[in-house]
């Protein structure tokens, strides 16, 4: 799968799309993404074995994934196109073995066998919780208004209109405290996070 959009579009695009997502969950950059990725993902959904309407609902919850995660994209791990495939991958995982636990239909030998691989060795989980002690403490160090707003941003997802009017504060100070609180994070955190 290369990480290339229409045309033209470099995988830089991608990239800068969910950069846009992650920064000010902009709705027009996810939809294009989503207009682009979720019918290849259906489709390859689809290959591997499942019904139209199952690809469908995986490929719609694996879209959600990439808008809530927007912010856990590391451009070093991999493209955009394979990050958002895996996302979709560990899903139909995900739906195999809760299918297998409730008695479903098995998952074949092969899957069963994938699904078991694709657990993250104990470096990569201790990498992870690493980084997120990282985060928490980087956030820690934020200024309450603006951590208060990157909060109501990106953990609760609501918009920022609706946080000007929760706060009590103007819409360009909810833009501005998050700017500056992103800017914070990113000379706390480095350049590849």
């Amino acid at each position: 799968m290369t990480d290339k959009g229409r045309g033209d579009r470099p995988a830089d695009r991608w990239a800068e799309l969910v950069d846009a997502i992650a920064r000010s969950r902009d709705k027009r950059a996810f939809a294009e993404l989503f207009a682009y990725f979720a019918p290849r993902l259906k489709a390859q959904l689809m290959k591997r074995g499942l019904a139209a309407s199952q690809a469908e609902d995986l490929a719609q919850e694996a879209m959600i994934a990439v808008w809530r995660k927007a912010l856990q994209f590391r451009a070093q791990d991999g493209g955009v196109a394979t990050w958002i495939f895996a996302i979709a991958r560990n899903l139909r995982i995900d739906a195999l073995r809760r299918e297998a636990r409730r008695g479903g239909v098995p998952a074949s030998d092969a899957e069963a066998q994938f699904a078991l691989d694709d657990a993250p060795s104990a470096d990569a989980r201790m990498e992870e919780a690493q980084s997120e002690e990282q985060v928490r403490r980087a956030m820690r160090s934020l200024p309450e208004p603006q951590l208060r707003v990157v909060e109501l941003s990106f953990f609760e997802e609501r918009a920022h209109p609706e946080i000007a009017r929760l706060l009590n504060i103007p819409l360009g100070t909810v833009k501005s405290r998050l700017r500056l609180a992103m800017n914070r994070l990113r000379e706390l955190l480095g350049p590849n996070r």
